[in-house]
């Protein structure tokens, strides 16, 4: 089976489906337990998904074997500053390299934006998000926001 990471629009059900198993697992994580699927709409309510489009940003899915697996969003938030989010593969497909294909292909539609560095933030609980932006380039830098689950941040010249 081989991966293929594409653009997609946010909207269509397969992606809906990877944002809510993202939010279910970031936030069941920091709280200990499975979040309900009320929280989980409340989590999606309004979080700025629209921006992860063309011109303000890109929204890909990664696809083992034709099966969605995987996403990742990309949204400039400066010139030439894109903040990478919702990098996500599902657990039954982590190990596969579709990790480091959603982020070349993030990385791309960056560049293809006209941005020259990618930053984002983390928490500590995200141990294996975190060793994945390492193994990738991305170094640990001083805190560029405030968020309340910001924990690490990083960042990446491209």
């Amino acid at each position: 089976m081989t991966w293929t990471v594409t653009p997609e629009r946010y909207d269509p059900p397969e992606s809906t489906a990877l944002r809510r198993d993202y939010y279910g697992e970031v936030a069941g994580r920091y709280w200990g337990r499975p979040a309900t699927a009320r929280e989980i709409d409340e989590g999606l309510a309004d979080d700025g998904v629209e921006l992860l489009a063309r011109p303000t940003g890109e929204f890909v899915v990664g696809r083992y074997g034709g099966t969605a697996a995987a996403c990742a969003g990309l949204r400039v938030v400066d010139p030439g500053v894109a903040e990478l989010t919702r990098v996500y593969v599902r657990p039954a497909f982590r190990g596969t390299g579709g990790g480091g294909l959603l982020l070349a292909t993030a990385e791309a539609a960056a560049r293809d934006l006209g941005v020259g560095r990618v930053r984002l933030d983390t928490r500590n609980d995200l141990v294996e998000a975190r060793a994945l932006y390492a193994r990738h380039g991305y170094d640990e830098v001083p805190a560029f926001n405030q968020g309340p689950y910001a924990e690490h941040w990083f960042a990446k010249s491209l």
